[in-house]
């Protein structure tokens, strides 16, 4: 059975197949797309946090509160940012189509 850390490793390369198609596609709401892009800053952040969490205090990420949270701050601002970017563009479909 495959460890976590290479299931993580495998499932960044469809969500790097997605984005690229989101991008070429031109249709994605710029918000929404920068939103998609934060994911990854996201994983970015997560996985030295992870580390140092072991190295430093033997446990899990989600047992440090303070990396924890800071961590999963890029994940809603992501998130914000993608329901944002959404909203925004059907409320300007809904505009034009009145």
């Amino acid at each position: 059975m495959p460890s976590k850390d290479t299931l993580f490793a495998v499932s960044l390369l469809p969500y790097l197949g997605f984005l690229w198609f989101l991008t070429r596609s031109g249709q994605a709401p710029r918000l929404a797309l920068i939103g998609f892009y934060l994911t990854l800053l996201f994983i970015a952040v997560t996985v030295p946090a992870g580390i140092y969490a072991l190295k430093v205090y033997g446990v899990s990420l989600a047992n440090v509160d303070f990396l924890h949270g800071s961590a999963e701050i890029f994940l809603v601002l992501s998130n914000v940012l993608i329901v944002l970017g959404f909203r925004q563009a059907v409320v300007q479909t809904r505009k034009e189509s009145s």
